[in-house]
């Protein structure tokens, strides 16, 4: 089967990495190392294309900082999934016309999937007068080119052409931390859910090559890093459009048996495609995290019809049934939308009694919020907000109730963790399922896999001690 993905040119990025070595000689020849800064809303995806925006200006002669006020770059990478997001992103784009002003030269973009909704960066060109550029996802490997535009043309750059994506591959990336890396293994999304805008701004499944994808993690496990986590709108899709036989859970395999002590977790799945071969390869591979991110959105049939999601509850408890008999000790995390347009209270109850009856380890919850564009929107909505905040309120005590209890039951027993970082006086760190455990230690044990011998535990986190 020939591959339907299209992919960047290798003669199309040499030219991008051209202008990005004219635009460092600019500065050099001003004996100026420039600064930039880069703010990132949403997913873990966005924060992975904000490691290529900065791997990108790095090869652009720019330093770093985490202030807007006297950078001489200030990008702002967006997230549409959410309204207040959204609206953070005006509030925050606004008040640069402040920081632009007490240091003229500054250059202003604004990028990420708000950009790729043609009503918001129309918004964003005509209202936002102190914006220098604005490119969506799929313009991020142009970077270079829009940024010779803005500081050398001393142009307006825009660059929110629709597409459905491409794969730029080999783009420099600056990551943000020594110990846990982000690698993209696809892109897009083809299930368009009635709520959800990303199809619409990232562009259909499109999926990077398995040789690409392993070199990269060789290079990671090969640095230091010890952790990876796999990235895609749905990772379960991985593969369909390549033609190469090799679908999510044969990536998985091929990474999990790569030399190294490290820790593989992936995210986001979708109930559709996950199958009981994603579960048998994580139970017969010790370095794949015992983790499992399968968002169910709601536990009412009508409702998961409304949002297009291609499941029935049923469905999704027979595969939450079948990992915990093969995985006792899988952690499972998920995400749940509370009033959905049309929702009735019965059906809300549905939902509560899915979580009871899962008794998830922790949950992402949310309030519908109507993303123009996407055929929920047109939904007629008649639950008043109070209502959808009271069952929102029941829905957390409920879940926090389980968390709780099931965080206690960590008393006494030992974890192997992975010690991250610290915060104040104690040490961080998180199990194979993602729990956050704080402990007493020495800064020397970061970076290392440990025991802990967990004293204590929280809603959401748990106290441990070093096993000695």
């Amino acid at each position: 089967m020939e591959r339907k993905t299209p992919v960047i040119s290798p003669e199309d990025l040499r030219r991008q990495a051209e202008i990005a070595q004219y635009i460092r000689e600019f500065w050099q020849n001003q004996g100026v190392t420039p600064v930039a800064c880069v703010e990132t809303y949403g997913c873990q995806q966005n924060e992975a294309d904000s490691e290529q925006i900065r791997g990108i200006l790095e090869q652009c002669g720019y330093g770093f900082t985490d202030a807007a006020e006297g950078a001489d770059l200030v990008v702002i990478n967006t997230c549409a999934i959410r309204e207040h997001a959204a609206q953070r992103v005006f509030g925050n784009v606004g008040a640069l016309v402040h920081t632009k002003r007490r240091h003229p030269g500054q250059k202003i973009f604004v990028c990420g999937c708000m950009m790729g909704q043609p009503e918001i960066s129309a918004r964003m060109k005509n209202s936002y007068a102190h914006v220098d550029g604005i490119f969506s996802p799929h313009h991020l490997w142009q970077l270079p080119e829009h940024l010779y535009r803005v500081l050398i043309r001393h142009k307006k750059a825009w660059a929110v052409e629709d597409s459905n994506g491409a794969i730029a591959e080999g783009l420099p990336v600056v990551r943000t931390n020594a110990l846990k890396a982000w690698v993209s293994v696809m892109y897009g999304c083809n299930n368009f859910c009635s709520y959800c805008i990303v199809p619409y701004v990232r562009g259909r499944e499109r999926s990077r090559l398995p040789a690409d994808i392993l070199a990269e993690c060789r290079d990671l496990i090969a640095t230091g890093y010890r952790e990876i986590t796999l990235l895609g709108q749905n990772v379960n899709s991985y593969g369909k459009d390549l033609g190469l036989g090799v679908d999510f859970a044969d990536l998985l395999t091929q990474i999990a048996d790569l030399p190294g002590d490290f820790l593989l977790r992936f995210m986001t799945s979708h109930p559709r495609d996950a199958s009981h071969k994603l579960f048998d390869t994580m139970a017969s591979r010790p370095k794949i995290a015992r983790q499992f991110h399968l968002p169910f959105q709601s536990g009412n049939d009508r409702i998961l019809k409304e949002m297009n999601r291609h499941y029935d509850r049923a469905q999704y408890l027979e595969l939450i049934d079948y990992g915990r008999k093969l995985m006792p000790d899988i952690v499972f995390t998920s995400d749940v939308i509370v009033g959905f347009p049309g929702e009735t209270e019965e059906e809300f109850e549905d939902t509560v009694s899915l979580i009871e009856r899962v008794r998830f380890d922790a949950l992402f919850t949310f309030i519908y919020s109507p993303r123009p564009g996407t055929p929920a929107a047109k939904m007629p909505d008649p639950t008043p907000k109070e209502e959808k905040n009271r069952r929102f309120d029941r829905l957390l005590a409920v879940q926090n109730a389980i968390s709780e209890e099931k965080h206690r039951a960590y008393v006494g027993k030992t974890v192997r963790v992975l010690v991250d970082g610290r915060d104040g006086d104690r040490l961080t760190a998180r199990t194979g399922g993602g729990r956050l455990v704080r402990f007493e230690g020495d800064d020397g044990l970061i970076g290392k896999f440990i025991d802990v011998t967990v004293t204590d535990a929280t809603t959401w986190s748990l106290v441990g001690a070093v096993t000695m």
